[in-house]
This record gives structure tokens, C-alpha cells and sequence, in this order.
């Protein structure tokens, strides 16, 4: 069993940053891979980001270049820094931890206001 914690979700005008943090209560965390996902009032919940235990990473078309995922195994810990954030960008914001059944935090609100 893994519990995932997500934090720092909130407001913030278009043009500024927030930083995702989700620690995970295992250290299984330093072998899995870990995904970001979102999902806006009535679409689909979507990929965002996803990290590789290696380190590799993947981003949607929509936010590449914009925003980073990282991972810091020591702390059991992945982050989502997002800069240049548009309006399209709000939404709930869910962290996944990819082991057998995967693993998913409760996921937090991210609001961008024009």
C-alpha cells in the first residue's frame, strides 16, 4: 500500500508559477515511474508529465517547455514546476505512482485567472 500526498495547488494570475509537490509514504517511490495528470471540468483527466526512475520524461505538447516534472527519491518526493501559466491550464491536478495496481493522490486544484 502506498499513500500519495499532494500540496501546492492554489490561484494564480496567467504569466506566474506554482510548484506540485507529491510525497509518497514508501520508498518503493525510487523504482516506480511518476506521472502527472489533469483533468478540467468536463474533459477527460490527461497526461501531463510523466518521470521515469531513470529520470526520463515526457510532456504533453500543451505545457512542453513550460513545465518541468522532477523526482527526489531521497525524499520520496515528485514535483511538477509550472511557469508561463495560461487560463487552459486550470484544473485538478492528480499525481500517479506506477506500480502493479497504480497509485493515485487526491489530487489538487490549480486555478489561472486571465
Amino acid at each position: 500500500q502506498v499513500q500519495l500526498v499532494e500540496s501546492g495547488g492554489g490561484l494564480v494570475q496567467a504569466g506566474g508559477s506554482l510548484r506540485l509537490s507529491c510525497a509518497a509514504s514508501r520508498n518503493i517511490f525510487s523504482i516506480s515511474a511518476m506521472g502527472w495528470y489533469r483533468q478540467a471540468p468536463g474533459q477527460q483527466r490527461e497526461l501531463v508529465a510523466r518521470i521515469t526512475s531513470g529520470g526520463s520524461t515526457d510532456y504533453a505538447d500543451s505545457v512542453r517547455g513550460r513545465f518541468t516534472i522532477s523526482r527526489d527519491n531521497a525524499n520520496n518526493t515528485v514535483h511538477l514546476q509550472m511557469n508561463s501559466l495560461k487560463p487552459e491550464d486550470t484544473a485538478v491536478y492528480y499525481c500517479k505512482l506506477f506500480y502493479r495496481n497504480d497509485y493515485w493522490g487526491q489530487g489538487t486544484q490549480v486555478t489561472v485567472s486571465s
